[in-house]
């Protein structure tokens, strides 16, 4: 196998290099962020998903496409580079690839592409409307029809993954993570609604900062607490190997979440009792998130066994905040 990873120097983009490097296949890597060339079977390019002349030297002389790189991003004022990444790099990928003989193309997808805010049925399968009410869920929903059209006019295997919410253990408790820094913490939260021109939100939520670091439970008018799937990043790994190795995978959609949702008005209290932070609930003035999805395809098809359901990611979370709080005092 020779394939092309894109997207490579991000978590789930590297491991998913190091098993293919394992497995003893050939791996090129495209991502914007360097990335050392540390095994006589790895090579990397550098450029960014739209940069036509990198996607073509990626492209050169490979196999296989995990197309896993985009751009993530909920500000408006970022439509433009979300387009940019997301829809005018997939089309230049498949323009790189699709007349030649390919033993398949992965393209990571996203959970968003559903109405997770307000889905018409529960759980969530692949039968439900895609009906996005991000720019980035918009985008990976483009993506998926261009996948699946060149594949339609050129005989191009193709199988598309919705994932879920991903992370790695290790950030559940990171205020400073990307994903997991606004969804528990309080001052993260501020930060972020603050840069998305959410003023109501950072109304209801600035009376609670002190200046000191809070876990929040937020709920929206009707008193619910956010209930998602979170996929630790291993299980999500797994998944797009599956996707290679088994025959179904072949022009199907595969929700790549977790057995189960996360509710977080049991996980955040576990939380606090676990690390001591202090965990300070506010109501919102918009709903929050409430919705759970099935796996049952991937797992029928697929062969999908998530492993690291949220009690052990959690372990796995408080004692990487324990070794950074060491660090720290030090």
């Amino acid at each position: 196998m020779r394939a092309l990873v894109t997207g490579n120097a991000g978590r789930v983009g590297a491991r998913v290099v190091q098993a293919l490097l394992a497995r003893g296949a050939e791996v090129v890597g495209l991502d914007a962020k360097p990335v050392a060339a540390a095994h006589p079977h790895y090579r990397h390019v550098r450029g960014s998903l739209d940069d036509e002349a990198a996607v073509g030297a990626a492209a050169a002389d490979i196999d296989t496409v995990l197309h896993l790189g985009a751009l993530m991003s909920w500000r408006d004022a970022d439509s433009a580079a979300l387009h940019r990444a997301n829809v005018t790099g997939t089309w230049m990928l498949l323009e790189a690839v699709a007349r030649r003989k390919l033993a398949r193309f992965v393209f990571a997808s996203s959970g968003e592409v559903y109405p997770e805010n307000k889905p018409r049925f529960l759980p969530i399968d692949e039968t439900h409307p895609t009906e996005p009410s991000s720019i980035y869920g918009v985008t990976k929903l483009v993506g998926e029809t261009l996948v699946q059209g060149y594949g339609r006019r050129h005989g191009m295997p193709w199988t598309i993954l919705r994932f879920s919410h991903t992370q790695d253990a290790a950030e559940l408790l990171d205020p400073d993570s990307f994903f997991s820094g606004p969804r528990f913490f309080l001052r993260p939260r501020i930060r972020q609604q603050e840069a998305f021109g959410n003023a109501g939100i950072v109304a209801a939520l600035r009376p609670l900062d002190d200046g000191t670091e809070k876990l929040l439970l937020a709920r929206g008018p009707d008193g619910k607490a956010t209930r998602m799937p979170i996929c630790d990043t291993r299980d999500l790994v797994a998944g797009i190997l599956c996707a290679l190795d088994a025959p179904a995978a072949a022009g199907g959609v595969f929700n790549l979440h977790p057995d189960e949702a996360v509710a977080f008005d049991d996980l955040l209290p576990r939380m606090a009792a676990r690390t001591g932070l202090p965990l300070v609930e506010c109501t919102l003035p918009v709903p929050v998130a409430d919705y759970v999805t099935s796996n049952a395809r991937a797992r029928a098809e697929l062969g999908f066994r998530p492993h690291c359901p949220i009690p052990v990611m959690l372990d796995e979370a408080v004692a990487a905040w324990r070794r950074r709080n060491e660090e720290s005092a030090r």
